[in-house]
Parts: structure tokens; sequence; C-alpha cells
């Protein structure tokens, strides 16, 4: 390889974290205590808006009129404009050498719904070369958390797709009632995201090497710790009474006309309902198989699982026994109806060579989501009849795959 080429190569992708909260949760307290953290050293912050309570950091200098240099030599840009100028703009620099930074944070406003964010690092070509999420982590104030839950369906999604849950404010709970009121609020979150450790930031469980590192990738290590980011063992663990039975219809166009499902889809027009029942409408939950999946086969299955469920799978992860590279597993990653590149690993990373997919969606039965997959591998079963029988199905909604 010449060095030219060399040169032509993009650097590795940078890790990017995105810290997301309600309103008032200690999100820019949070920041400050871990930018001071020698680890943070070379990180560049994105704020979609300065609050009241200020960066520590001075702020030295500033580039490109909206981004700030602090002086602990992270970068600082005010969010304000569109996310993927920020983006871009910050790569810009880092070329040219006007800044440097080995990761990006990226803090959203309270109420922001982080699904767009996701999906527009995993879609953006550029962007989807140049960073690799590392983790949703998200703050909960514990003394308003269950009042914010109730109330507004974007904090509920925050608390579902993260990696990590950061509790706030516990320490502000010192009576029995208070310690009621924390231990009440963790089993809620539990419930919503099994698969995200909870840390108590009062009791100084937020650190750094907790909340960084998350992702699929740590570059210290060779291989990927897919256990760890699939948390698949932690959500089987939370299943056992997963039966539910609510008579739902099984279009899959997302109407489920039981009680308390109100079948909006993503709207958010769910304020009124029984707030003891709504939290049923978010559910975790695992898909294991030993079998081998005919890449087509399962480029179906994602199909139509997006096509009929998409807005309500909130966060899906997976790592799939492909049938015609069994030793060389594909990983998926999908937020809604938008799927990450997949990525195929060099090998297993560990001693499980099983197909296992992770699941959080909302007003979906686990049971409508594990039937739809039981289905394609009944077609892959002993005799495996083609794939092109299911694709040319007329029970296949659209016909099978795009025509």
């Amino acid at each position: 390889m010449t060095t030219s080429d060399q040169a032509r190569r993009p650097p590795p992708p940078i890790p990017l974290t995105l810290l997301t909260g309600f309103l008032g949760a200690g999100k820019t307290t949070l920041l400050n205590r871990l930018l001071r953290d020698p680890e943070l050293r070379d990180t560049a912050v994105l704020i979609n808006e300065f609050g009241e309570i200020p960066l520590d950091h001075l702020l030295v200098e500033k580039i490109d009129g909206d981004m700030m240099v602090l002086s602990s030599g992270c970068l600082c840009c005010n969010l304000r404009g569109d996310l993927v100028t920020a983006l871009e703009k910050l790569l810009r620099n880092l070329d040219n050498g006007r800044a440097s930074f080995a990761r990006v944070i990226v803090e959203t406003t309270g109420l922001a719904d982080p699904a767009p964010i996701l999906q527009t690092m995993m879609q953006h070509p550029y962007l989807v070369m140049r960073f690799r999420l590392d983790s949703v982590v998200t703050l909960v104030d514990a003394v308003n958390g269950e009042d914010t839950l109730d109330h507004h369906p974007e904090a509920e999604k925050q608390a579902a797709v993260a990696d990590r849950i950061v509790l706030t404010k516990a320490d502000l709970l010192s009576t029995a009632d208070g310690a009621a009121k924390r231990a009440g609020l963790i089993a809620r979150l539990r419930r919503l995201n099994p698969a995200a450790p909870i840390l108590d930031a009062a009791m100084g469980e937020a650190t750094v090497p907790a909340l960084v590192g998350c992702g699929l990738y740590d570059p210290t290590r060779k291989i990927p710790d897919v256990s760890r980011w699939l948390a698949d063992e932690a959500i089987a663990a939370a299943q056992p009474h997963e039966h539910h039975h609510h008579g739902h219809d099984h279009h899959g166009h997302g109407h489920n006309h039981d009680h308390h499902h109100k079948g909006h889809g993503d709207q958010g027009h769910h304020h009124h309902e029984d707030v003891n029942r709504h939290d049923d409408r978010v559910r975790a939950f695992t898909l294991a198989t030993d079998r081998a999946i005919p890449a087509a086969m399962l480029d179906l299955f994602l199909e139509l699982l997006r096509s009929t469920h998409g807005a309500n799978l909130l966060r899906m992860k997976a790592i799939v026994k492909i049938e015609e590279t069994p030793d060389r597993p594909m990983v998926l990653h999908g937020v809604q109806h938008v799927l990450h590149p997949a990525t195929q690993l060099d090998a297993w990373p560990d001693s499980d060579h099983r197909t296992r997919m992770v699941f959080i969606v909302r007003d979906i039965e686990p049971r409508v989501i594990r039937e739809l997959f039981d289905a394609f591998l009944g077609y892959t079963a002993p005799d495996r009849a083609d794939a092109q029988a299911l694709v040319d199905n007329p029970l296949v909604p659209f016909g099978g795959r795009d025509r």
C-alpha cells in the first residue's frame, strides 16, 4: 500500500456519547464533573443549549464563531443549528489540524426524542463512517423522575433506549419516604429498561469508566464485547412474567385495541391514559436460536419488522449466525425503522454462537415479533424451502420484497 493510499484511508471512527435526560436532571453538572477527568481531556462537547448552569471550564478561545476550546483542551459547540452541520464542522477542524479530539459528547435538550439523533448517526453516509455510537446515557432526576415519566412519553423513551441510566439528586431523598420513592423509581426504570445499569450520581457511581466505552467496539480490546453491548442476559432475567395476553389484533399495523393502548403510533397522545398502566407499553425482550439464518431470510424478516412495526421498535441490537458465513456473525443495530449498516465480525467474540436479538418496543406484544421470527425460521426448517417461495408469497405484506 502506498503512503498516499494510507493517507486516504479514513482514521478509526470516533466514539460518540449521547447525553440525554429530562429538564433539570443535572446534565451540565454531570458534564462538568466528567470533563475534569483526565481520560476525557480530548473531548469535543456539543451542547444543544447552554442552560442556567455554565460549564465551569473557562471558555478560552472561540473557533468558527460558535465553537469554543475549553481550558481543559475540550472543544465545545453550542448546537443551535443542525447536528449534522455541527458534526461535519468538528470533523473539518479535526482534519485541518485546527482542533484535536478523541471523542464527542452530544448533550440534547431536556425533552428531546433521542431517536432522530441516533438515526442521523446511523444513516448519514459520511458520519456513519467517521463516528461510532459509544453509548446513550440518560439522566433521571430522582425527585421528579416519576412525575416526568407519568407525563412525558419522550422521557419514557429516553429511559427505554439508554445504555446507561444515571440517577441524579437521590441524596435529596434522605427520609424513609424518600428512600421508598427512590426504590420505586429504580424498579420502574428497571421495568422500562432491564438492560441498562442504573448508576447513582450522588454515590459517585457515574464515573467516566462506567459511562464511556460501552459500545460494541472498545479500542483497547481487539475483540468486541458483544455480550455486554447486547445485555441480553439482563433482559432475559427480567422476562419470566411475560404472559400478558391482551388479545391484540395481529395485523401488525400498530392498531392494538386493548384497554390501555391508544394505538396512536408515535404521536405521544397518551397523557390521558391510566398512568399506572402506561409503563406496560414499553417492553424489552430477547429472541435466540441456534439455527443459522439464510441472509435473504434475515433481510426479509428485518424489512417486514421495520415496515410493520418500525415506529414502535424503539431499539434493536442483535448478533446473527448467517447460514452462508456461520463463522462470521453479523451485528445489527436499529432504532425504529432505521438500521445501522450491518457489521460482519471476523469471528465469534466468545463461545456463544447463537443468534441473539434484543428488542425494546412500545405498544407491541413481544409474542407478535416472536411469532413472526418463528414463522421465518419455520421456512428455513429441515427441508429449507427455497427463500424465493417466501419472497413470492402473496400473503406477505407488499408482496414480499420491494419490486
